[in-house]
């Protein structure tokens, strides 16, 4: 998010960001796996401003003594990028033979060797690419021909600023469409995939749609997703169906609260530089409100932090969001027990003063009872 447009509002939101992340420390740039993440929890303000300003994460996790371990190994890594080589060999060929069987329409004839259009698109700096990348996406629409794009360059609106995202490739059908490609190493066995890789893939593919979409082309609402087949290296890929994920990141982006106004909420002299003590770092991300859930633990290097705060406070969250949300206004554990004790005054955390202060008749505090009540009575059974 480093290339904001020249303007008095963003050029300050950019010095704000370079504030916040330190004096002198690079910006990581967000992926789209990142925003397919920030997304899926839109509540939470931390992540946001931390993404947005391009703070290395897992530095500041490690620092606050809760590292959390991502990324691929040496040599998952290796084998994706070596597959990825394989599958995009011969000018495209077998990509594109793919493409032609899993999203061309029917009666339009594969593409035969040396039709399909491969345009350079490399360019000074992302914004060149991305305008590269627009470029060949129009001529090559104009032309209706195939054409194959190898990691262009595309832009998406986030919080107010733009990213810059990559995908492994796009397809330019003869009839005008564009088709997202996603490469992956897992495979697919007897024709089906890990339901729980194939979900994040197609995050991440949504999130590429929503920018070619705001291009103005006709972007298809499927993806195309390649796999190594069974336990070889060939490849096969599967069509899927994006339209849900479209629609999901589509509002939780747009739910989002812009960079500037979480930003303006922290005193001056805040940062989150990796180089800064501990506590200070401590003190600064604690100024920053979570939303955090167990789904975190896989997708935010600062999850294992968050949840020791959030246990240290009680707070029902690390139940996950299924039970926060059919607790209603009861946030703590605390507050659970005694609503399942019928000590109604701490149905919202109360300070246990006065029982009228609750409502009486929370439902959730009321299934609380009922649930106590009936597993009294089924352990006095037992005994």
């Amino acid at each position: 998010m480093s290339d904001i447009p020249d303007s008095p509002s963003t050029t300050a939101l950019r010095r704000r960001l370079a504030e916040l992340r330190g004096a002198d420390v690079a910006p990581r740039p967000l992926d789209a796996r990142a925003l397919a993440a920030l997304a899926a929890n839109p509540g939470c303000r931390r992540r946001a401003l931390l993404d947005g300003a391009g703070v290395d994460k897992g530095a500041l996790a490690k620092k606050l003594g809760s590292p959390a371990a991502f990324g691929q190994s040496q040599f998952a890594f290796a084998r994706g990028h070596a597959f990825e080589a394989r599958v995009k060999g011969d000018g495209g060929a077998e990509l594109m033979r793919l493409v032609h069987a899993r999203t061309g329409t029917a009666g339009t004839p594969a593409p035969e060797p040396g039709e399909v259009a491969v345009p350079d698109l490399t360019a000074s700096g992302p914004d060149g690419r991305a305008e590269r990348t627009r470029l060949a996406l129009e001529r090559a629409t104009a032309e209706g021909g195939w054409a194959l794009l190898n990691h262009p360059m595309v832009r998406l609106e986030v919080a107010g600023s733009p990213v810059h995202l990559e995908p492994d490739a796009v397809a330019v059908h003869p009839d005008g469409r564009w088709t997202v490609v996603e490469i992956k190493s897992f495979p697919i066995l007897d024709g089906a995939a890990d339901p729980t890789k194939v979900g994040a893939a197609a995050r991440q593919a949504a999130v590429y749609a929503l920018a070619l979409q705001a291009l103005g082309g006709r972007v298809d609402e499927r993806m195309l997703l390649v796999c190594p087949k069974d336990f070889s290296n060939l490849p096969t890929a599967e069509a899927v169906d994006l339209r849900r994920q479209l629609a999901t990141t589509r509002r939780q982006l747009a739910r989002l609260t812009r960079l500037e106004e979480i930003a303006a909420a922290l005193p001056e002299g805040v940062t989150f530089d990796p180089a800064r003590p501990a506590d200070e770092l401590a003190e600064a991300v604690r100024r920053l409100p979570a939303a955090y859930a167990p789904q975190c633990l896989s997708t935010c290097e600062l999850a294992f932090h968050c949840r020791e705060r959030a246990r240290a406070a009680g707070s029902v969250e690390v139940l996950g969001r299924e039970a926060r949300g059919e607790l209603g206004g009861l946030t703590t554990v605390e507050a659970v027990l005694a609503a399942a004790r019928g000590e109604a005054a701490s149905l919202s955390g109360g300070d246990g003063t006065d029982p009228s202060d609750d409502p009486p008749d929370d439902p959730a505090a009321a299934a609380l009872r009922r649930a106590a009540r009936l597993r009294a009575e089924a352990l006095a059974g037992r005994s």
